[in-house]
């Protein structure tokens, strides 16, 4: 081994990856093993293309449209059922249906979030949300679509505890 240069155990080496390629603008493995002598940890063209796969980096383009690496986004979303029925578990007291309004009531502060929840979800049922700090008021079409939204919506809740 040269002098100047030293072996890093694979977790530095790609965390120096990391940061290289986030500070630099780096488009192929060549300008990558470059860039990774130039700090001092020399590697061979096969190990630059192991980490690049291994920690996720796509080739995108910058703004002037030149190839560079990236992090892969995962920006995965949540399933809006899934958010609601987690929001609701945890912070849902009741739901009673009232007309063609659905009440639900919930921990203080934790309304608001109920209530963006259910306006993610798009629920066909759902004409609109209102929400105070514990109380979501959920406007629905008709009064037989809010008695059923209120099962649903309390079918989620801790004990089951939905209103008629």
């Amino acid at each position: 081994m040269q002098s100047g240069f030293r072996a890093l155990p694979k977790v530095e080496r790609q965390r120096l990856v990391a940061s290289i390629v986030a500070r630099r603008r780096i488009g192929t493995q060549l300008e990558l093993t470059e860039a990774l002598a130039s700090a001092g940890c020399r590697v061979t063209q096969a190990t630059a293309s192991r980490d690049i796969r291994e920690l996720g980096l796509q080739k995108t383009h910058d703004t002037l449209g030149r190839p560079r690496y990236a992090p892969v986004r995962r920006e995965r979303r949540a399933d809006p059922r899934e958010a609601l029925q987690r929001i609701l578990t945890e912070f849902g007291r009741s739901a009673t249906a009232a007309q063609n309004l659905v009440v639900i009531h919930s921990e203080l502060g934790s309304a608001p979030a109920v209530a963006r929840a259910l306006d993610r979800l798009e629920h066909p049922r759902v004409v609109g949300t209102l929400a105070g700090d514990d109380t979501c008021l959920v406007v629905a079409s008709d009064s037989p679509s809010a008695r059923v939204l209120a099962e649903e919506l309390g079918a989620a809740l801790p004990e089951h505890r939905a209103d008629p």
